[in-house]
């Protein structure tokens, strides 16, 4: 999928590109499998603000995601390649032969018309989802389970997929996108192939309209506030007077660790 950019006909076009969308099929999503989406602005239940700068953005309806694969030894056909505005990665509507409709991500090299299957015994191609156990070493899989039967968790926006490095005591050993390595249990289920529209990182979103549509809001630097605001706040002239970059709750952050319990089953850690 290619980066297209449009004819500069006024100042906030000149740097501005878009993703191709020649592979949508279909502009409408199928209705059952569409339900209302309702912003919290970053507020937890208790109308807190628990995620700063989030907030607005355009009206968006939710696409219910199959990512159990819950249609498992059934087969079925990709009817249609749809935009979803809830996540970066393209979605296809299965039709099984069951009658039974469900939306699934986009792996690469998967198009109408071809065909899918979730069953213990499937072959380990594009699109088919199987437990770990049953694909082989080296393979690139997506929609990890973290859990079995919790449904796919890890590798789920675009251009995304784990490599399977090893497999070992019931559990199998992935190289995530990040380059964390982990072990999962073999039970576990995934899809193979990797997620479509790699692209979508190499957008220049151009203007600051286009990312209060996505529901970013703006951040103001903690070095431009007072101190009883910021850490950073305060002085005279701009200074952060020599300490470490921190949240304004004085936590560190830009790279500072506060994981505190150690998980034995990440082997080796993104940034090591």
């Amino acid at each position: 999928m290619a980066i297209v950019k449009r004819k500069p006909r006024n100042a906030s076009l000149r740097f501005q590109s878009f993703l191709e969308s020649k592979d949508i099929t279909s502009k409408k999503p199928l209705k059952s499998l569409v339900v209302g989406l309702k912003k919290g602005g970053g507020r937890n239940a208790y109308g807190r603000i628990t995620v700063r700068h989030r907030g607005g953005g355009a009206a968006q309806r939710y696409r219910v995601i199959d990512f159990n694969r819950a249609e498992r030894d059934v087969a079925g056909k990709v009817t249609t390649i749809e935009y979803d505005p809830n996540r970066n990665v393209r979605i296809g509507l299965i039709v099984y032969v069951n009658g039974s409709k469900r939306y699934i991500l986009m792996p690469e090299t998967l198009k109408v018309g071809d065909t899918v299957l979730a069953s213990k015994d499937a072959e380990a191609r594009v699109g088919n989802c199987l437990p770990l156990s049953k694909i082989p070493v080296g393979f690139l899989v997506h929609n990890i389970e973290i859990r079995p039967g919790c449904g796919g968790t890890f590798a789920r926006s675009a251009g995304m997929a784990a490599q399977i490095m090893g497999k070992a005591e019931n559990h199998v050993t992935l190289k995530m996108p990040s380059g964390e390595v982990r072990m999962v249990r073999e039970e576990c289920w995934a899809t193979v192939g990797t997620l479509g529209n790699a692209d979508y990182k190499n957008i220049v979103w151009g203007k600051a309209g286009r990312t209060r549509h996505k529901g970013f809001r703006p951040s103001v630097r903690g070095m431009a506030m007072n101190p009883v605001d910021h850490p950073h706040g305060g002085g005279e002239g701009r200074s952060k007077s020599g300490s470490h970059p921190t949240t304004p709750w004085g936590k560190g952050c830009k790279g500072t660790r506060t994981r505190r319990r150690k998980n034995p089953l990440i082997i080796r850690r993104r940034r090591p």
